[in-house]
């Protein structure tokens, strides 16, 4: 009998089918509580196919006694309890490397979006209110020439890093790990402590996971610190930032705007940031491009197969490399 692949949304085609040609797969129904189902597919399943919008418990993989591997269609896990599938010697793997520049590229259009008010410029016009040209209408501010300050130089932080420079700014970062070829090859210059690059940049990206240590890294605090005409951009993660601070930050003007692709409590984005003009707000689409979600598909129906082929997924996550 061929082993059953739970997945709990739908992916495209392209891993669909790999899937298909050697497994059976069960695609959950969208319009019902997706717990209540895993709860009942988990005993029976071999591989589980998980979003980052579905938590999958240490309850969930307990119930899985013929689970074998995990397979996130995301480059972050946080929503897998990764402890509880090591004890289950459950492989757990993720989609690194494919939605880089993606969600780069989406980076760049929330940093010029809300720094030359792309949105309300755009609603103007449909409103048909457009009065001309003036000297002095709907100014936005350059960022050709200023400071990008990249907190999390991984894959995606060096690449928005790599698209800064075509706009001659001058790249700071702040990361767990230094990088010294970026710096030797690129001029960029490392900041071991998080306030002073707050302080120095007129753009400030977030490109880290979220983690116990990362929760929160941007309150209150963080906001002051930041120059008055400073943007913040997160297409991380929301609870990397405290929202609620955030939202004075912004009504204050502690910050001149934010672009925004990921919220504290998703898919729920609170009506006080909905309201505010200063802030450009998408719904997590950093990876939303045709490419990269057929690449994510592939390559979770790759690390499934090489699961079940008995070989090493070639995107297993770091936890679950050089095990003893």
């Amino acid at each position: 009998m061929s082993p059953l692949v739970i997945l709990t949304h739908k992916i495209p085609e392209i891993g669909l089918n790999l899937l298909k040609n050697e497994m059976n797969v069960i695609i959950l129904d969208e319009k019902e509580d997706i717990n209540t189902q895993l709860r009942k597919f988990m005993p029976q399943t071999e591989y589980l196919i998980s979003l980052l919008s579905v938590n999958v418990t240490k309850e969930l993989i307990n119930l899985g006694t013929k689970l074998k591997g995990i397979a996130n269609y995301a480059v972050g896990y946080n929503n897998i309890d990764i402890n509880a599938a090591r004890e289950k010697n459950v492989l757990v793997t993720n989609t690194p490397d494919v939605l880089t520049d993606a969600t780069a590229d989406l980076v760049w259009a929330l940093i010029l979006g809300v720094t030359r008010k792309i949105i309300e410029a755009d609603k103007v016009c449909r409103k048909n209110a457009f009065p001309g040209w003036l000297p002095e209408y709907h100014l936005g501010f350059e960022v050709t020439g200023k400071t990008i300050g990249i907190v999390g130089m991984g894959r995606i932080g060096a690449a928005v890093a790599q698209r800064a420079k075509g706009f001659d700014m001058k790249v700071i970062y702040h990361s767990r790990s230094r990088k010294w070829s970026l710096e030797e090859n690129y001029g960029y210059e490392y900041y071991e402590e998080l306030h002073p690059l707050l302080k120095n940049s007129d753009i400030v990206s977030l490109n880290l996971p979220y983690t116990n240590e990362t929760h929160h890294l941007i309150s209150k605090t963080e906001f002051e610190i930041m120059k008055p005409t400073s943007y913040l951009i997160n297409t991380a993660r929301g609870k990397i930032v405290n929202e609620s601070d955030l939202v004075q930050a912004l009504k204050r003007n502690l910050i001149a705007g934010a672009g925004l692709d990921v919220f504290y409590n998703e898919p729920d984005i609170p009506e006080a940031l909905r309201s505010l003009k200063n802030v450009i707000l998408t719904p997590h689409i950093g990876s939303a491009t045709f490419q990269a979600r057929d690449a994510m598909s592939k390559m979770v129906a790759d690390n499934i197969i090489a699961i079940e082929h008995g070989l090493t997924p070639p995107n297993l996550i770091p936890e679950f490399k050089n095990r003893k």
